[in-house]
């Protein structure tokens, strides 16, 4: 996928998943997370107030570390189309 399609592709998941109304699974959740965090590159320490959402969310890290950028907007964007476009 070239890098300005799959920038765009990204980018339109992204949205759809920050427009939906209905709650998401917790694993969906953190898997969407992860993959947004290393496609932004963006791994400054989980924001909540929570300790146990904290770890949680390391965990999904730790567990896609070693995944590319472009690898985690691919999944990032197959996940949404798979997981979360298919209940519409």
């Amino acid at each position: 996928m070239k890098s300005d399609k799959l920038q765009k592709d990204f980018d339109e998941a992204v949205e759809f998943v920050n427009n939906y109304k209905e709650p998401f699974p917790a694993d969906l959740l953190l898997k969407l997370y992860a993959y947004y965090k290393i496609a932004n590159k963006n791994f400054g320490n989980p924001g909540s107030k929570t300790p146990l959402i904290n770890a949680f969310k390391a965990n999904a890290l730790i567990q896609a570390q070693n995944i590319s950028r472009e690898e985690a907007m691919k999944k990032y964007i197959n996940l949404v189309r798979k997981e979360v476009k298919k209940k519409k």
